[in-house]
């Protein structure tokens, strides 16, 4: 099995090579709670606990897009039984550093054995959030095929019971086979939505329509032609993924400037995800 990437570099400095310049964004006091520091205090607290195995980042930093506007995509591997434990250490390894704002827990998450909570500091950017997300050993799913997730960061992965999987190409490309099925059927079904309220005079529904049904469908159908590993990530990436020139046509096509733009944004929009869909097929697998 392919391992995923570990820093190994003793030094603070060098493990966090994510670290970004000062957002330009107003202080709380006389500090700003930064990236590195929020990582650390997390190492701290949670490498000493016997049922915490492994602590990585995905996200941007593990695509490399780190910027001043980037939250934290902090995953934990714990055991079955200790999911709450997990999570007063990491808000006492955050309360350590500043007050927590706000906490969003995730109450239905699609997968199973993984917990998720979305935290701010009042001392950190707005921007700043840590994204938690901590699975159970037992969970089959781990987030970690670079195709998709990017080259996990690991801050420490203290038993080895975590690794990237190897990519499964036959079994990708039949799920996007199924995918794209599902997905010519559902447009074929529901797109005129947008017509009928467009003919009925309801420009607010059409709107909703169109953005929900036709763009949708639309950009997942451009994701499985240009980068299908991220086929469900609706528009996220989608400026870094895709080629200029379809992200600018894409981009012409989201924003509409009144009835008859919709109109013909969405005459527009019909033809192009048929064609789409017709040219995909012959490469189905993601891109490295």
């Amino acid at each position: 099995m392919d391992k995923v990437r570990q820093r190994v570099n003793p030094t603070r400095a060098a493990r966090h090579k994510t670290t970004v310049s000062k957002p330009r964004e107003r202080r709380v006091g006389n500090h700003l709670v930064r990236r590195p520091q929020i990582i650390d205090s997390m190492i701290d607290a949670l490498k000493p606990l016997d049922y915490v195995h492994a602590f990585w980042e995905g996200g941007a930093a593990a695509h490399d897009r780190v910027d001043e506007w980037s939250d934290i995509d902090a995953y934990l591997l714990v055991d079955d039984s200790r999911v709450a434990d997990a999570f007063v250490a990491v808000e006492k390894a955050l309360e350590s550093l500043s007050p927590i704002k706000q906490k969003y827990a995730v109450s239905q998450n699609p997968w199973p054995g993984v917990s998720q909570a979305f935290y701010s500091l009042k001392a950190a950017s707005q921007y700043l959030l840590i994204d938690l997300a901590i699975l159970t050993v037992s969970s089959p799913q781990k987030f970690l095929e670079p195709e998709i997730h990017g080259k996990a960061i690991f801050y420490f992965n203290k038993t080895g019971l975590i690794e990237a999987p190897r990519f499964n190409k036959h079994e990708f490309d039949s799920k996007m086979k199924e995918r794209s099925r599902i997905l010519k059927e559902r447009f074929s079904m529901f797109n005129n939505f947008v017509q009928k309220e467009i003919n009925r005079g309801n420009s607010l529904e059409a709107l909703e329509y169109y953005r929900t049904i036709v763009v949708a469908s639309l950009v997942e159908a451009l994701r499985i032609k240009y980068y299908p590993a991220h086929y469900d990530f609706r528009m996220r990436y989608v400026q870094y993924e895709l080629p200029f020139e379809i992200v600018e046509r894409l981009g012409n096509l989201c924003f509409v400037n009144g009835k008859e733009d919709l109109q013909k944004k969405y005459l527009q929009a019909l033809k192009w995800f048929n064609r789409i869909m017709t040219e995909t097929g012959s490469s189905m697998h993601p891109k490295s």
